[in-house]
């Protein structure tokens, strides 16, 4: 069985339908174009290096810390350029290297270039240690733990 109804205004009706349609694709476009259109969020200013008086207070602020600290009896030298560290020198303590750069970090170096070299008596000691096993305090006990 076929139905079949009568519309009255089918003419009307597409134009209608033609006129909504025309008009969503109108606005789709127009809000495409506006995406288009706007300008790219401004993106900050990465500074390139820092100025030569930035610089010497960085390596000032490096050599007090390098002073006070253990390291200082091993030698290193430090240059600070363009707020890069750069450390020089050898040792026999393999810490004495992650030391230098934490130093240059916390002292305000951007990045810090570490050409500090590891004798081979440091290397033979810290690989005798990770044989041996982490080591851990013992605390005495003054009265024996109750059950």
């Amino acid at each position: 069985m076929r139905f079949r109804v009568a519309i009255s205004n089918y003419p009307y009706m597409i134009a209608l339908f033609l006129s909504i349609l025309m008009t969503a694709s109108i606005l789709m476009t127009a809000s495409m174009l506006g995406a288009q259109t706007k300008a790219p969020p401004a993106k900050t200013a990465v500074s390139q290096g820092t100025s030569s008086q930035e610089d010497k207070a960085i390596e000032s602020a490096i050599r007090a810390k390098l002073a006070k600290s253990k390291i200082g009896k091993d030698g290193f030298t430090v240059r600070v350029q363009g707020g890069v560290a750069y450390w020089e020198g050898a040792t026999g303590v393999v810490q004495h290297k992650g030391a230098a750069t934490r130093m240059a970090k916390s002292s305000g170096a951007r990045r810090v270039v570490n050409n500090i070299k590891i004798s081979d008596e440091g290397k033979e000691t810290a690989a005798g240690n990770l044989e041996q096993g982490r080591r851990r305090a013992q605390v005495k006990r003054s009265e024996p733990r109750s059950q």
